[in-house]
């Protein structure tokens, strides 16, 4: 392996480390930590509400885009050159920015099996075991997706013609609002659907 490659996983490794150990730290307990854990939510709770509005807003325009298309092909005849790229980049966006919603309220797959047989410390450690999985993959995600942003930003969507670091962005901001989402999960566990499961 190159340097390129170690490098950021090993930040991954170090950064995914220092947060499980936080939020085990932050979930047990009141006074500081209690303070911490709330304060984790609170922004929590801004990001969700942000990365949700923002995700919503992005199927609006994908409709919209999409709806103009098929008017513009059928019945102008005329088919619009920027609406596919724009369907394209808002489904893009709204699926990273639809993951952190999904984290937070444990939508998500899970270890559905291995959380209802356990109970106690050794539930919290499949529970710890999987953040450290997801705030992994969300890391990697958030590395590679901004050397991407990076890496194209002087390059143009066709049809939009507007650098292809708009598109690319939703990897790395949709990590971040992931993150944030997986370890308020983790603090404040809602899982209704693994509840209910049969």
């Amino acid at each position: 392996m190159n340097a390129m490659n170690v490098m950021p996983l090993q930040v991954t490794v170090a950064a995914t480390l220092a947060t499980v150990a936080l939020a085990l730290w932050a979930g047990s307990g009141d006074g500081r930590r209690g303070t911490v854990r709330r304060a984790i939510l609170a922004v929590d709770r801004v990001g969700t509400g942000i990365a949700t509005l923002l995700a919503s807003l992005a199927l609006i325009i994908a409709v919209a885009a999409g709806m103009w298309q098929v008017v513009a092909r059928f019945a102008t005849e005329t088919p619009s050159v920027w609406s596919e790229a724009l369907v394209r980049t808002a489904l893009v966006w709204m699926a990273f920015l639809g993951v952190a919603v999904a984290l937070r309220a444990g939508a998500l797959v899970s270890i559905d099996v291995a959380h209802r047989y356990t109970s106690g410390a050794l539930r919290r450690a499949v529970e710890a075991a999987t953040l450290a999985a997801a705030l992994s993959m969300l890391g990697i995600m958030f590395w590679f997706g901004w050397m991407m942003a990076e890496r194209v930003k002087f390059q143009e969507m066709a049809g939009l013609e507007v650098s292809m670091s708009w598109g690319y962005a939703a990897i790395p901001i949709g990590a971040v609002f992931a993150m944030l989402g997986a370890v308020a999960h983790f603090l404040d566990r809602r899982s209704e659907e693994l509840d209910l499961a049969v």
